[in-house]
């Protein structure tokens, strides 16, 4: 099975508008978004293997 790897248009578009957003926060601000960013890919990890375990 292959796997798109690059991003398609309307997220580059959405990446563009959060650097713009990104770009005004303070070092402290930045941390605590890259830190809640993390936690959430995380948990979307660990529901991709739940759900492919369920599968399997």
């Amino acid at each position: 099975m292959e796997f798109p790897v690059g991003l398609s248009l309307e997220q580059q578009f959405n990446l563009k508008a959060y650097e713009q957003q990104v770009k005004g926060l303070s070092q402290e601000q930045a941390q605590g978004y890259l830190l809640e960013v993390m936690r959430q890919l995380m948990i979307k990890d660990n529901v991709i293997k739940h759900l492919m375990k369920k599968e399997l």
